[in-house]
């Protein structure tokens, strides 16, 4: 457990080419123990890139990561989710025609002392997950209950909840409120909020400021590959973060 206040995550002067591209150019990025950052940035300003430097899948060409104080060379996506880091993704990743249980649990099944898969005790920690974090109080809703019949918001929640049962550090959540109605986009930002009260930290990637600036505890601005601005939320107003953006991205046009 990363002590509170000690930087869980730190990027020093990242920088990715493609093909002579730049997405990224010398990003310095601190995520705090139980902190909640929003990143915000217009289309294409490399806020994808970034999360998928972070989550070992584009290797960096510049640059170092250190996870918990320690500096990782050659990140994977394998190497980066053993040291804490899961990604809610914004093509909402969970599988529509299995249960909730099953989605919890996929790839990383619970088994006996056999080796066989112990379906009870998946069912009963997805039930507790469905209490605790999902807040689903219907009792027409079970872990057997299929995703596809669980709302866009919930079923974000279902791939949070997984990352909170296998202790995540870090919860990356890209665009976590696209084409969400307003009920579902107020799901997902609690959803949010649990992980902070469970100690855990949220990168929070979106272009909706409002949404942003509801949940988190710094906003950081990214523009053209680079990290331009960033605030404490008691620093800024809403209204004025909103001026700010508007700033970059006309300045970058």
């Amino acid at each position: 457990m990363t002590p509170k206040n000690w930087n869980l995550i730190e990027l020093k002067n990242v920088s990715k080419e493609f093909d002579g591209v730049i997405a990224l150019k010398g990003v310095n990025l601190s995520i705090r123990s139980n902190e909640i950052v929003g990143l915000v940035g217009d289309n294409g300003a490399g806020k994808t890139t970034l999360v998928k430097v972070l989550t070992g899948v584009y290797p960096p060409n510049k640059g170092e990561i250190y996870i918990k104080g320690k500096k990782i060379d050659n990140l994977t996506p394998q190497k980066a989710r053993k040291l804490g880091i899961e990604v809610v993704h914004q093509q909402r990743a969970v599988a529509l025609l299995q249960p909730i249980w099953k989605n919890i649990f996929m790839g990383r099944e619970v088994v006996n002392f056999l080796g066989f898969l112990n379906v009870n005790k998946q069912k009963e920690e997805t039930e507790r997950l469905m209490k605790g974090v999902l807040r689903f109080r219907s009792e027409a809703v079970t872990p057997d209950t299929l995703v596809k019949t669980l709302s866009g918001g919930e079923r974000q929640g279902v791939q949070v909840a997984r990352a909170l049962y296998f202790d995540a550090d870090l919860v990356i959540l890209d665009e976590p409120t696209t084409a969400l109605s307003i009920t579902e986009v107020d799901k997902v930002l609690d959803y949010v909020r649990s992980l902070k009260k469970e100690g855990k930290s949220c990168l929070f990637i979106s272009h909706n400021i409002s949404h942003v600036y509801s949940i988190a505890d710094r906003i950081v601005i990214m523009d053209r590959g680079a990290i331009v601005e960033e605030f404490r939320k008691k620093d800024i107003s809403e209204r004025a973060l909103f001026d700010q953006m508007k700033t970059v991205v006309k300045a970058g046009s």
